[in-house]
């Protein structure tokens, strides 16, 4: 059994099946196989999370589509690969996502690709990882995918279109509305996302 991060080898490659045989405390990632260990988020990323949640709440709280905050394991396996727990070598803990598609609801969270994924960067963030997550969720067909950015108070918006995505809108920031392209009348004022500045 599996109690310790430490038992595991960074080299090798592991599926859902490993995955949710381990028993350990700290949070990680599988991006196509390989692990990436998820350091504690820090106050602002929390409440840039929460503040989004709220905003996103409110906009669904009638409709059919849900949202969810992490933790909530994500598996993602390619539109075209048959859904086995032994072929899924990525998992992933988007910050917020939302999911639309009630079939890829589980218990043990989603399977498949979200309508809309939402990741805050942090000082944890790789460069690696930030591309390869891109990369992912682009090939698995999420439809919409924001990138927010505390330091600089701005979002990064993508859309999914002939299987690519596109950013045809500038940076948004903290006196902008981001307006969403795949929910219709989706606007989130970002002025009411960034909190102020803290000393460290």
């Amino acid at each position: 059994m599996i109690t310790s991060l430490d038992q595991l080898d960074f080299n090798k490659k592991y599926t859902y099946s490993d995955y949710v045989l381990w028993k350990f405390q700290e949070r990680v990632e599988l991006l196509k196989g390989y692990l990436f260990p998820m350091a504690a988020p820090n106050s602002v990323h929390q409440e840039i999370s929460a503040n989004l949640s709220g905003l996103l709440w409110t906009f669904l709280r009638k409709k059919t589509c849900r949202h969810f905050a992490a933790p909530f394991d994500v598996r993602l396996p390619l539109p075209q690969n048959k859904v086995t727990d032994d072929k899924i070598d990525t998992v992933v803990q988007p910050d917020l996502c939302v999911i639309c598609d009630e079939s890829k609801i589980k218990k043990q969270g989603c399977v498949g690709a979200p309508d809309l994924v939402v990741e805050i960067l942090s000082s944890s963030n790789s460069k690696k990882e930030m591309k390869d997550k891109f990369e992912l969720y682009q090939d698995a067909g999420v439809l919409e995918y924001w990138i927010v950015d505390p330091v600089h108070r701005s979002v990064l918006s993508y859309t999914l279109q002939d299987g690519k995505f596109i950013s045809i809108i500038p940076p948004y920031t903290d006196e902008d509305i981001l307006s969403s392209s795949v929910f219709e009348s989706l606007q989130i004022d970002l002025s009411e996302v960034f909190p102020e500045e803290k000393e460290e």
